[in-house]
């Protein structure tokens, strides 16, 4: 699992300095990068959770799906922690209007696994 959790954090780094590079250098190859539809949401996941655990390391990163309910969106995360020799999980629930995708709400919930 938690190869596959560092394989998409790999995937989404790269991702995001492709488009960062090809957003900043001109380029004359027809190859399109795209950055996933969660990548703001990620962000926004990490800088809070390293907010709420500034002791800790994030060493893992998954995006697990998202929840369209009616008007509103919720993107799914789980972050790996590390924090001295204690590793844990923090699952983040990110709630968004979608039409606006104005955030609604975040939520942490710790895991052993």
């Amino acid at each position: 699992m938690r190869s596959i959790i560092r394989k998409t954090f790999l995937a989404l780094g790269v991702l995001i300095t492709v488009h960062s590079a090809a957003t900043h250098t001109p380029t004359n190859t027809h190859t399109h990068q795209e950055i996933p539809a969660y990548a703001k949401w990620g962000k926004i996941a990490i800088k809070e959770t390293q907010s709420k655990y500034p002791n800790a390391n994030i060493i893992d990163y998954l995006h697990e799906g998202r929840e369209s309910k009616e008007d509103s969106t919720i993107e799914k995360f789980k972050l790996w922690l590390k924090d001295g020799n204690n590793e844990f999980g923090v699952f983040v629930r990110i709630k968004y209007t979608t039409k606006t995708e104005k955030l609604v709400s975040i939520e942490f919930q710790e895991s052993s696994r």
